[in-house]
């Protein structure tokens, strides 16, 4: 199920383009190196739906749900709590499915909170995509 979402999400980089969200989602800098091990474990689980990209399927139901009144992309959220991350990554929503310890381990969820309740400074550049080269292919810019 989730080589499924992955597999989709690619396919809406490639087919329908992505965007970069408004000005607000655009960050540059250096990651503080306490915070990678949980950039990458959201660049691999989380950012495939979830990215400052408009046409991903989980950005596309945030943007529905908050109307702008919050960030769409999770990695630009400053509002998130470790108790709400953990909720939602081990039990999913709509079509976000569960993940399981075997998947996401606790320690690595662990990181990945860390990372997505730091301060946006120190989260530095957005985490890239694993579809990254395909957006590049496409002529569309973050």
């Amino acid at each position: 199920m989730k080589y499924l979402a992955v597999l989709l999400a690619a396919a809406a980089l490639v087919t329908g383009g992505a965007y970069a969200q408004d000005g607000a989602s655009v960050r540059a800098g250096t990651t503080a190196a306490r915070l990678e091990p949980g950039r990458d474990v959201y660049a691999r689980w989380c950012a495939p739906c979830h990215a400052a990209y408009p046409r991903l399927a989980g950005t596309m139901s945030l943007q529905a749900k908050y109307s702008g009144s919050l960030p769409a992309a999770l990695e630009d959220r400053t509002d998130l709590n470790a108790a709400l991350i953990a909720y939602f990554v081990r039990n999913g929503v709509a079509w976000m499915p569960p993940f399981r310890p075997t998947e996401i381990s606790d320690a690595e969820l662990a990181q990945l909170t860390e990372y997505l309740t730091a301060p946006l400074a120190e989260r530095g550049a957005h985490a890239p995509l694993m579809a990254q080269e395909l957006v590049g292919q496409h002529g569309e810019t973050q």
